[in-house]
């Protein structure tokens, strides 16, 4: 597991990105010794695909949306606005081509192959979340209480007890739970309307609020002499044979140009606008999603669930955050548009109070949309580009808060010319 920072050619990096995976790429790589300069469009860190995302550092959960079962689930979801992966026809060739790519990776053998992949890199990246916060005591209404994921389907249930046998050799930690155990884990669930068939607990699994993370984090990078562009959008890179020689950056109407030795691109869903250009075309579309966060009451402050919940059925994810309760999920491949689907919300609304309906919340719900940054196989793109001086760490789709530390510190040792600690299909790595 990572270890103290290791020595390396001290260099000026510009990260381009302030999300989860932008912040953390840029504390591995000050903890290196670089000198780092941040940029973003927002007026703060995670403002964002990073703000309001559903809580979870689920490692033992990292696993591809695209499997074979799924094939058959988007036929059932066709025309369903309440389905959990809706697919909005734009006439965009880059959707078209994404969503063929996702029914291939959908075949038999891709998502076994998919998954190994993602595990060891979940399992390494979590590990580096638990040592930051150990030797920083950073707080972000973390909760290390596991995940378990709950099953209102039979079949789903036994898909999944399945399935957990044959990661133990993966070194993933789940365990098959019966409904009376899902309740004596998780009390709060007692009163669920809607009946349990059982579960799958992953006690080693985490949960903490990724836009607080990110603000906390920032402040200790600027203690660090760390620099923060915000309100700065990155228009253009300019580049010379194989190299990158500047960074058009426009703020308040007037752009500069930024050298930097090393560019890492972790503009999430917007990498491939900004890369484009410049002849690389990246497999990430924007895959958007939902969450409700909704204030407990001061009478519910102590029956509200403190365990991260998995809703199998209705493909959602429940988080404690201090005095709220933080439920997302769904996705819709519809390109680039933020607007919030206010039917979308309300069932994810209606799942949360069904699990809880002895809970009471104060005031109205907070109600988000936001992109994530999806390859179709879930494998984020983390490395070198034919651009010598210019590094990805971007496509981590539904897992940039889990994939976040392990993939800033992979990015780091590979702009220090050091090979990562994790296995993992590195870009530009042999």
């Amino acid at each position: 597991m990572p270890g103290p920072p290791r020595a390396t050619v001290v260099v000026k990096v510009i990260v381009l990105g302030a999300g989860v995976v932008g912040v953390t790429s840029a504390w591995y790589l000050a903890q290196d010794g670089h000198q780092v300069q941040v940029i973003d469009r927002q007026r703060d860190a995670a403002l964002e695909t990073s703000f309001a995302n559903g809580g979870q550092i689920s490692a033992s959960h990292a696993e591809p949306w695209a499997r074979p079962v799924m094939l058959s689930k988007l036929l059932r979801w066709l025309g369903r606005e309440q389905a959990p992966l809706i697919f909005r026809p734009l006439l965009d060739a880059a959707q078209w081509e994404w969503a063929l790519r996702f029914m291939f990776e959908c075949l038999p053998g891709r998502f076994e192959a998919n998954a190994r992949e993602l595990a060891g890199l979940a399992l390494y990246s979590r590990q580096c979340l638990i040592d930051l916060r150990m030797n920083t005591a950073i707080q972000y209404d973390q909760i290390a209480r596991g995940i378990l994921q709950l099953c209102t389907d039979p079949k789903d249930f036994a898909l999944l007890a399945r399935h957990a046998d044959t990661l133990r050799s993966s070194g993933i930690q789940r365990e098959v739970r019966s409904a009376a155990q899902c309740l004596a884990i998780e009390p709060a669930l007692r009163q669920s309307s809607l009946p349990l068939e059982g579960g799958i607990y992953a006690p080693l699994d985490e949960s903490g609020d990724a836009h607080a993370f990110c603000v906390a984090l920032r402040t200790l990078l600027e203690a660090r002499q760390v620099e923060f562009l915000f309100n700065s959008e990155v228009v253009k890179l300019d580049c010379e044979a194989d190299k990158v020689t500047g960074v058009q950056v426009r703020r308040n109407a007037l752009s500069r140009s930024l050298a930097a030795d090393a560019i890492v691109v972790a503009l999430a869903s917007h990498s491939n606008r900004l890369l484009a250009p410049a002849g690389i075309r990246l497999p990430v579309y924007p895959l958007k999603g939902y969450s409700v966060t909704l204030t407990l009451s001061a009478e519910s402050a102590a029956k509200a669930p403190s365990v991260s919940l998995t809703d199998e059925a209705g493909k959602i994810v429940i988080s404690r955050l201090g005095g709220r309760l933080r439920a997302a999920g769904t996705a819709e491949l519809a390109g680039y548009d933020r607007d919030i689907n206010v039917v979308r919300c309300a069932a994810i609304e209606r799942r949360v109070k069904q699990f809880f309906p002895q809970l009471q919340f104060a005031g109205a719900p907070g109600l988000w949309a936001g992109l994530r940054p999806a390859t179709p196989n879930n494998l984020p793109l983390i490395g070198r580009t034919r651009f010598k001086n210019l590094y990805l760490n971007t496509g981590h789709g539904t897992l940039g808060w889990t994939l976040a530390c392990g993939s800033g510190r992979a990015i780091a040792d590979i702009v220090g010319m050091r090979k990562p600690e994790v296995a993992y299909k590195f870009l530009g790595m042999a």
